[in-house]
């Protein structure tokens, strides 16, 4: 059994449990090792299952209890060279820690994961597409200002999706921001909206994609029922149902117990 478990998702801390059979990858490491091992005990997800940390970018809200928790629990870290690079030199890792360098794609027991280029304002960001033993395949991708090509292709081929839904774009435009962070968020390597992440879905269900979780939503200028509202009415104008042709979450600011099977 496949699934993907939000244990954290906003700008205040990110991470996702992923697993198929009995074995699993964690993709970021937000808030601080004990928040994160709390969320795990919540889920009822034995450390020891997880074989490795996939990290999407150096931003803190994604890496926070990085450092600690890996050296915990013995675990490598998986990043790309520029991620990597840049959480060397914020001390957000210990040098001696299991460092690997992700090129393209690693298999890690029974599963295969593939780094997806993203476009955010980071040293080399990228989501994650991953292949569970019994062959289900999910992709995450968040914190990009636009879909890439690498992007577009992993979500398409895949059975459930995380992807971002940040914002709502007149909420921010008229939000407490000052304008310098609203051009960063509104930018090519700011964030997905919602209505830029509506946009794609009626194509990712044609795909085959069955499972959308909605993921990274802002505090400050979003809301659930906005995320969810525009992804549901793009879809409908599609002639696309709801919990007939797929089914749709938001991912919580803290772990709720929901996961998505697939």
């Amino acid at each position: 059994m496949a699934k993907i478990v939000p244990l954290f998702s906003s700008s205040r801390g990110n991470s996702y449990y992923i697993a198929g059979n009995n074995e699993g990858i964690l993709v970021d490491a937000g808030r601080n090792c004990k928040q994160l091992e709390l969320s795990l005990l919540q889920n009822e997800i034995d450390t020891k299952t997880i074989k490795a940390i996939f990290v999407t970018h150096e931003h803190t809200d994604h890496c926070s209890a990085l450092r600690v928790f890996a050296k915990r629990y013995d675990l490598p870290i998986y990043a790309t060279k520029g991620t990597l690079d840049a959480l060397i030199s914020t001390d957000k890792v210990d040098v001696n820690a299991k460092l690997n360098v992700i090129e393209d794609e690693v298999t890690l027991g029974d599963m295969k994961i593939k780094r997806v280029l993203t476009s955010h304002d980071a040293s080399e960001s990228c989501g994650y597409h991953i292949v569970t033993a019994d062959s289900r395949r999910c992709s995450l991708v968040t914190d990009t200002g636009f879909l890439t090509a690498s992007a577009l292709s992993a979500l398409k081929d895949s059975n459930a999706v995380v992807i971002e839904s940040n914002h709502d774009i007149e909420m921010l435009k008229n939000g407490p921001y000052p304008y310098i962070l609203k051009k960063r968020v509104l930018s090519m390597t700011g964030h997905l909206s919602n209505v830029d992440c509506a946009k794609v879905l009626p194509e990712l269900i044609e795909s085959g994609v069955t499972r959308i979780m909605l993921s990274h939503l802002s505090h400050e200028n979003n809301t659930p029922r906005l995320a969810l509202e525009t992804s549901v009415a793009t879809l409908s104008g599609a002639g696309m149902k709801k919990d007939e042709d797929y089914t749709i979450m938001t991912a919580p600011v803290e772990t709720n117990g929901k996961s998505i099977i697939f």
